[in-house]
């Protein structure tokens, strides 16, 4: 690979961690896993082709039918590259509504039914207007009718107190929900 027409910017290259319906490309670690699941290590098909011109990582599986070219050099796009370094994954969880809502199983934590992701909402136990934080330790799961139901009452309580969970235990939590694959061979590496 050399001559290779391509402009490559090793910044974006360090930068794995893309929103999965955004990205082209699953990026495994030299152990074979994904880097991350929470979110799940993807890259966007020109970050990919950096990767592989760079020699950062073999290129396990092809898209089908999908080729990139310039004037004197064309490649398949990479559908799942595995690191040639080991990257130590990130084992800290960032707040966010979608990692409560996974925290808690989509399950309403006033009346304990499973809530549909488009339907979840987030409630503040003790709400902000009562001096309530958006934090993990005062957030939790609910549906609407609860929601609404509780409104602005701080005497309401879930029937969990709500807790920071644990990278460990988020993960083995997203497992039991379907990933969407961009590429079938992205399934051999996610699914346990």
């Amino acid at each position: 690979m050399t001559n290779l027409p391509i402009y490559v910017n090793i910044k974006t290259c360090l930068t794995p961690f893309i929103n999965i319906t955004m990205s082209d490309c699953l990026l495994l670690n030299t152990d074979g896993q994904p880097v991350s699941l929470l979110p799940v290590s993807t890259l966007t098909w020109q970050d990919a082709i950096r990767y592989m011109v760079l020699e950062k990582g073999n290129v396990l599986a092809w898209h089908d039918d999908w080729v990139v070219r310039s004037a004197r050099w064309e490649t398949p796009v990479p559908a799942v590259i595995m690191l040639k370094e080991y990257m130590k994954p990130k084992m800290t969880v960032r707040y966010s509504k979608s990692n409560v809502f996974l925290r808690d199983l989509y399950v309403c934590q006033y009346c304990g039914i499973t809530v549909p992701k488009k339907l979840a909402t987030l409630d503040h136990v003790l709400p902000l207007s009562h001096g309530g934080k958006t934090a993990y330790e005062n957030t939790v799961t609910a549906c609407s009718k609860c929601n609404s139901a509780k409104g602005n009452d701080k005497r309401v309580r879930p029937k969990k107190a709500p807790h920071r969970p644990s990278y460990f235990e988020l993960v083995e939590k997203r497992k039991r929900y379907p990933f969407d694959f961009k590429h079938e061979e992205w399934r051999m590496y996610i699914e346990t």
